[in-house]
């Protein structure tokens, strides 16, 4: 088995939470790598909606202890398991998967595992809420989490059978599992890189200079034409030479016009709202604290003047007129959604407790005749030997019916009853899960939005929670 890494996800530059996440979860989800979906499974939320389930985890985790850590948040946690070619199928992969995010989360936090199959070698990808089910902690990563991960992931292939990298090195070749195969970076790549990196800071051609050459990076001037020089570099990079390989936006010029707006690059322009749904309100000066221009400024300011709105809209039309009420009724949806959930877990369990039960009794029933003619036979060895399997089975079955402190069994009939009835239940709770779901959505958000527009802190209400939450199972 390959080596397994983890890293952290954090907010991307430019995007927002919601963003990042349904991004990166939605790579791990494609549906052309996971056989449309088939191979993609959730713990504690639903894959479909896991990045909006992580987004209200986090502001309830933000009303709940009052901690915000910003831009040094780690978001959500990414672990990537690959499997030797040919050693494994795709739904084992998504159960050893699986099995090994409950075991390195300890059931604590909400999960997608989804099996990638567009390579030679089968791989997982794990991504994990860093907010726990209660919404009151973060997972600690702690020192050496990437070696404690490696040797949980090996024991569980050397469990399964499944072979591991015994004595682990330094690969010779390309590290796939790193950017450009673990080969550092060219000197144009680490050039285009670094303008990135510095120009959100910077409001004129000139602080923008200042900043390459304090990072190391010096500049020629020949003629009209500017040239680069990254750290350790002999020869210079005309940034013409750039802008021929990554586009206009590396010239002079296109340096200059970014300046103005502080866009990055085209691809990590804020993305626009769709939609009539309200989204989260943007905290401007936050932003600006971070060094955004007066680009970003001025796209935020008219984004959350939109998401208020809606906000208002949304309230209108629900008849919430005061934010006690509107506090009040999010309370109410929160509690909904999770007794639904509750309820939806519950018979779940149940119908995997019938369905075991049958199980066993089928087992008890195919055995018992072998069982009677060896305790008939006075408990003969060699009649045990000739029917060992069947004797154990049958010892097994017994044992688990004593566990479950059954003094009869349970007619066949009655449990298939029992788990029609369930199963017809459950249906029917799906299809209002979706839609008590949105409406919790909706009204967390526009409390959010309400207490950035009204400047309430958490903690300075009366509705706030004094106790953590019961976890959030589904």
């Amino acid at each position: 088995m390959a080596v397994t890494w983890i890293k952290p996800l954090k907010i991307n530059k430019g995007k927002s939470i919601a963003v990042t996440l349904g991004l990166r979860i939605d790579y791990a989800e494609n549906p052309g790598k996971t056989g449309d979906g088939e191979l993609v499974t959730g713990y504690a939320c639903d894959p479909r909606t896991a990045d909006e389930e992580f987004l209200l985890s986090k502001i309830e985790y933000e009303h709940i202890t009052g901690r915000d850590q910003g831009d040094r948040n780690a978001l959500a946690y990414h672990i990537r398991q690959s499997f030797k070619p040919g050693e494994i199928t795709p739904q084992e992969a998504l159960e050893v998967g699986e099995e090994l995010a409950m075991r390195w989360t300890k059931g604590k936090h909400a999960f997608i595992v989804a099996v990638h199959t567009d390579r030679k070698h089968i791989h997982c990808h794990i991504i994990y809420n860093s907010t726990t089910l209660d919404c009151t902690g973060k997972f600690n990563n702690f020192i050496g989490s990437s070696f404690a991960l490696r040797r949980l992931s090996d024991l569980i292939c050397a469990e399964r059978g499944l072979s591991v990298i015994e004595n682990p090195k330094p690969s010779k070749g390309k590290n796939y599992t790193l950017p450009n195969g673990g080969k550092p970076p060219t000197f144009i790549r680490s050039i285009k890189q670094k303008i990135d990196e510095v120009l959100p800071t910077c409001s004129t051609f000139e602080e923008f200079l200042a900043k390459m050459m304090a990072d190391g990076f010096a500049f020629k001037t020949r003629g009209k034409n500017i040239s680069v020089f990254a750290p350790g570099q002999e020869h210079p990079t005309r940034l013409k030479t750039l802008a021929k390989k990554y586009g206009e936006q590396y010239t002079e010029m296109g340096i200059r016009e970014r300046l103005k707006t502080n866009i990055v690059a085209p691809k990590m322009q804020p993305a626009k709202p769709t939609g009539t749904r309200a989204n989260l309100l943007i905290d401007i000066q936050a932003k600006i604290a971070e060094g955004k221009g007066i680009g970003y400024e001025k796209w935020a300011r008219v984004f959350n003047l939109q998401q208020a709105a809606k906000t208002l809209i949304f309230l209108k039309e629900n008849g919430i007129d005061s934010y006690e009420d509107l506090v009040g009724k999010a309370a109410l949806a929160f509690d909904d959604f999770h007794a639904l959930s509750d309820k939806i877990k519950s018979a779940e369990k149940r119908m995997d407790e019938i369905a075991e039960l049958q199980k066993q009794i089928g087992i008890y029933g195919r055995t018992r005749e072998v069982y009677k003619a060896y305790k008939a036979s006075g408990w003969d060895k060699k009649y045990y030997a000739d029917h060992q399997e069947q004797i154990g089975l049958h010892r097994a079955a017994k044992k688990y019916f004593n566990g479950l402190g059954l003094t009869r069994l349970p007619k066949i009939s009655e449990l298939k009853q029992e788990y029609a009835t369930l199963l017809a239940g459950k249906k029917k709770d799906y299809t209002e899960y979706r839609t008590v779901k949105e409406n919790m959505t909706r009204l967390l958000t526009a409390r959010e939005n309400a207490s950035r527009i009204l400047d309430i802190r958490p903690g300075t209400q009366k509705q706030d929670r004094e106790t953590p939450r019961k976890p959030r199972q589904r």
